[in-house]
């Protein structure tokens, strides 16, 4: 076989059908028309000699072929862009992309101050932030979508041997009341208290919630005595419904730092008992790693790891708002 049976444009057409499902909306995310998408595959099919899609079905389904394709596909394209990054390096992080992960609490309220602070420094790198679960962020780190990311969750057993997990630093999980139940006006309230509450937390199958049950379980409270009143699907809608009056909830004390500043959620102290998670940075060893990569591992991972979350230049306005600062771990450690 002198020729590729394929061009790069029909691998990507063919990723796109199999995200979407459909030729259309295939034809819609990449900005060219329906009948220009069916031609690139009928002659794809036509050069490979085999069917792609089975197209008896309302969805676009890939035959057995298209699948094995669609595999190679995956990793020819992720290697061209990983040679298209490579040389935009030569230009010493005067270009480039760096492409990081996060998992939901440390993507919307960590990760942007990161990135802020690293494009102040290298305006010319563009960055992009990618949000996702635990298990997808750690996926797309080992598929080579993703430089680095940090997570609060346990990777993956199947991906552990083949991914670089580095501890990162320790995350306090805080006790939110209204500012008004009366427990707010206790220096600490006593673990027997917590059985008192009305609780809001994100689904059982969260990272945050798994983490919450197995470290007040080894304090020797019982979980199941627990009154949950609500499940919310978010850390921003869980923090409202608190400071609504709603009921209690644990979340983490870097997406509290406004409202703790403002005074209008109340940070408790449980006697002999603190709630903490390990964050872990995670890499791809046999990836290329840019110098962006490397810039913000060295220059920025850092900055965080040793210091508050919560910028104490501001005036706190009530006493509960004094938050510890995250605290460096071993490499050595075991993750949470």
């Amino acid at each position: 076989m002198s020729d590729l049976p394929f061009t790069l444009d029909q691998l990507r057409i063919l990723k796109a059908i199999a995200a979407e499902g459909s030729f259309k909306r295939a034809a819609d995310s990449l900005y060219v028309s329906q009948p220009a998408v069916s031609l690139q595959v009928q002659n794809l099919e036509r050069q490979l000699d085999v069917p792609l899609f089975d197209r008896g079905g309302r969805r676009a389904q890939l035959t057995e072929a298209g699948h094995l394709l669609l595999s190679y596909g995956e990793k020819i394209l992720t290697l061209c862009q990983e040679t298209c990054r490579a040389i935009e390096d030569l230009q010493n992080l005067q270009g480039g992309t760096l492409i990081v992960g996060a998992s939901q609490t440390t993507g919307t309220y960590l990760l942007p101050r990161m990135i802020g602070i690293f494009r102040q420094k290298y305006q010319d790198v563009a960055v992009q932030l990618h949000v996702h679960s635990t298990r997808r962020t750690a996926w797309s780190v080992a598929n080579g979508q993703i430089d680095l990311a940090i997570v609060g969750g346990e990777v993956p057993p199947e991906l552990q041997e083949s991914l670089e997990i580095q501890p990162y630093a320790e995350d306090e999980l805080a006790l939110i009341l209204p500012v008004f139940h009366p427990f707010a006006k206790l220096e600490k309230i006593q673990k027997e208290d917590l059985y008192k509450l009305q609780f809001i937390a994100l689904d059982s199958q969260s990272t945050i919630r798994k983490v919450i049950d197995q470290v007040l379980s080894r304090c020797d409270i019982d979980t199941r005595r627990l009154k949950l009143e609500m499940e919310l699907n978010s850390i921003e809608a869980i923090k409202n419904a608190v400071q609504s009056g709603l009921g209690a909830a644990f979340v983490s004390i870097s997406a509290i730092e406004k409202e703790l500043q403002m005074g209008i959620l109340h940070r408790a102290t449980i006697e002999g008992v603190v709630v903490k998670r390990m964050l872990s940075v995670i890499y791809n060893p046999n990836r290329y790693r840019s110098k962006a990569a490397e810039a913000f591992s060295q220059e920025i991972l850092p900055q965080f790891a040793t210091q508050p979350w919560v910028d104490s230049s501001i005036e706190k306005p009530l006493e509960f708002m004094e938050v510890e600062p995250l605290k460096p771990v071993s490499t050595n450690s075991t993750i949470s």
